[in-house]
């Protein structure tokens, strides 16, 4: 690739430019320069939850099937919804302070499998996030134009994701802060609509609730009471993409500034509140004005029309395209809880070999790339083949979230019964999950009964899909680690062989001194394990009496387990620092000059290649070994589940002349 004058790629610069340089793991102060205080949790986090007002109550609305003196009856029973969600998710922040959400609590409360379907459904739900948010805040922009403009609104949508991508490639808090003011801007044009539109309606009360009350009881005379209260809970669970973004609070536990339990809490309060009156604001004015459906407006586009009709064109024309506008930003804001929460979960279930462990990787930026290029890609081929169509994207997403829903409420229910007697509020906490239990297992089930035939079995086919894929993947690791640890248990008996003692059972014997005459061999190794000491013992086989030095060269990789706190990375260097002084000792066992070499990074081959180039002009006769795992029966996903890192640094070192040898490690 073509060099600047400054040295770096063209690639680089761009990189640089649109992205971001790469973040210092020495700063002290990073954890705290990269976490969210609560308001911008507020941003970040609860804006899924805030703008599911944009769609959640319309579609509600639209179910009432014209009777829209029951809206009042659905608004207060979501809000109830609402405080009930947000209170059962209270109780898991402080039950896993570390995060984790819906994923976290199937796997420790109910079973490693169960987790596994939440953090499934969770993945769908998050791409879904993604998508619904960013075809509705399109629908929201599109509805000030001429309905003729409808043909640019799906090329719209897709680079607006793409614009997500590359801005939640830089990094979560730099991605808030940027779109911060668009928050304030939804906050504060919904908040004076809703009031301006109460307010007015409240000099014609008594004519208001008597229109209301006569409507209530001409539904009622006129299809009974058991018809009428059907119809109230059909769009009440119609309207449950309303309470989607509440759990994400819980998911994103380890973006938040510490303490972090206090923080999540005063977030959750602030999502809770807001996401209340917003949805009570909106179904009481949509209700107020007798709001009509139009094929191509929202029905908060129709509501802003009506508050406005008594304005000056031109202030009523501003405020309407500055609220639709600050409802298009928002729902793009809210796309960034898929893109924060759905790479975390992909994360932690990579952990947990339930997806590929490359998910667990982290850029250079310190983002799980993969997992938001990931996200990325399958909302924008969900948004082709859905058209942004968000009638039916928010069936699926209502079905898949409270998937996970049920399945957290179920575990913090089995959790508390378990608890009784040794927690002196079990029966309060209990109690709280239980009713939450009920309500999301209600609104499941109607929406996958309802909406089955209208698109719910799609989401229900393709959660099907990733779970049988996870199951796959987690059944190719444990069959590999029990090979890795036959291999690891092998190496050592052979090592036992040759030196009549345990690799380093005694790390403090004599040192041996460096050969000047002698030739040196550099390891690259992972970890003090079967693979690194297999490549120590072919060297000796192979290349007998030739090399009298061994340089280890470690790479300690930071991934989202190790980038959880400072702690935690100084724990992680430590073991570094320790795998690399284990593989001196077996050298000296051997009568061989043994160094240890270390480095922390999130790019292997960067890493290396670093201290190569520090390392090579000062040795003469070195040679590069390495080791590679080979398998005799290849999964169909083998490439994308096992690195390759050994052959990219091969790559690097023939384009700059230097030799390596790779051994490869056939462990069946």
């Amino acid at each position: 690739m073509e060099k600047t004058t400054e040295g770096s790629t063209i690639g680089e610069k761009l990189k640089n430019t649109f992205i971001g340089k790469a973040k210092t793991l020495q700063d002290k102060r990073l954890f705290h320069k990269l976490t969210l205080v609560a308001f911008f949790a507020w941003i970040g986090l609860g804006s899924d939850g805030i703008s599911s007002s944009c769609y959640g109550p319309e579609e509600a609305f639209r179910n009432l099937q014209g009777h829209t003196s029951l809206a009042i009856f659905v608004a207060v029973g979501s809000v109830l919804t609402i405080l009930i969600i947000s209170s059962s998710y209270n109780q898991i922040i402080r039950l896993f302070p570390h995060g984790g959400g819906g994923y976290l609590v199937g796997s420790k409360l109910l079973s490693p499998t169960v987790g596994m379907i939440s953090g499934s459904a969770l993945i769908i739900d998050y791409v879904l996030t993604i998508t619904i948010s960013v075809s509705s805040g399109a629908d929201a922009i599109f509805s000030y134009f001429p309905a003729g403009w409808q043909l640019y609104k799906l090329p719209f949508a897709i680079m607006g994701v793409c614009f997500l991508i590359i801005l939640n490639l830089r990094g979560v808090k730099e991605s808030v802060l940027a779109l911060a003011p668009i928050f304030v801007v939804f906050i504060a044009t919904h908040v004076i609509a809703i009031l301006y539109g109460v307010i007015i309606k409240s000099y014609n009360f008594t004519a208001v609730a008597s229109h209301t009350t006569n409507e209530i009881h001409s539904t009622v005379s006129q299809f009974g009471v058991f018809a009428t209260f059907l119809i109230v809970l059909r769009a009440y669970s119609m309207g449950a993409g309303t309470y989607t973004g509440i759990e994400a609070v819980s998911n994103g536990m380890p973006i938040l500034r510490e303490p972090k339990v206090t923080t999540a809490r005063k977030t959750m309060v602030l999502m809770a509140a807001s996401l209340s009156f917003m949805v009570l604001g909106l179904m009481v004015c949509y209700m107020l004005f007798d709001v009509q459906l139009n094929t191509h407006k929202t029905l908060n586009a129709v509501l802003l029309g009506s508050l406005t009709a008594g304005w000056a064109p031109f202030w009523s024309g501003c405020f309407v395209l500055i609220t639709l506008i600050s409802e298009a930003a928002l729902l793009f804001v809210a796309a960034q809880t898929g893109f924060i929460d759905g790479p975390r979960i992909m994360a932690n279930m990579a952990i947990d070999h339930w997806f590929p462990k490359r998910f667990a990787s982290l850029s250079d930026r310190l983002v799980t790339m993969n997992g938001i290029l990931m996200m990325g890609i399958a909302s924008i081929i969900l948004m082709v083949i859905s058209k942004g169509s968000v009638a039916l994207l928010v069936v699926l997403y209502s079905i898949n979230v409270f998937i996970t829903f049920t399945i957290s409420q179920l575990g913090m229910v089995k959790h508390w019964w378990q608890m009784h007697g040794k927690e002196s509020l079990w029966k309060r906490k209990l109690a709280i999950n239980g009713i939450g239990l009920l309500l999301s297992s209600f609104i499941l089930v109607s929406v996958i009964i309802i909406k089955f035939r209208q698109g719910g079995w799609i989401t229900l086919v393709i959660t099907g899909l990733l779970i049988f894929l996870a199951i796959n993947i987690k059944n190719h690791y444990f069959k590999t680690t029990v090979k890795l640890q036959k291999l690891r248990l092998s190496t050592f008996k052979e090592i036992e062989k040759l030196i009549g003692q345990r690799p380093c059972a005694d790390m403090k014997m004599k040192k041996v001194r460096f050969d000047k005459e002698g030739k040196t061999a550099i390891i690259l190794v992972s970890g003090f394990g079967g693979t690194g000491l297999y490549t120590f013992l072919r060297i000796l086989e192979n290349f007998k009496g030739v090399y009298h030095n061994i340089v280890f060269v470690r790479v300690g990789i930071i991934n989202s387990k190790v980038y959880k706190g400072s702690e935690e990375l100084y724990h992680f260097t430590k073991q570094v620092k320790e795998d690399g002084a284990k593989y001196v000792a077996v050298a000296n066992q051997f009568g061989l000059y043994g160094k240890s070499i270390w480095t922390i990074g999130t790019d292997p081959v960067n890493e290396i290649y670093r201290i190569v180039k520090k390392l090579r002009p000062r040795l003469s006769g070195t040679a590069f070994f390495g080791g590679q795992l080979v398998f005799s029966k290849t999964f169909y996903l083998s490439k994308l589940l096992h690195n390759h890192t050994i052959f990219s640094i091969q790559k690097r070192f023939f384009k700059f002349g230097i030799p390596i040898v790779i051994f490869p490690i056939k462990i069946e």
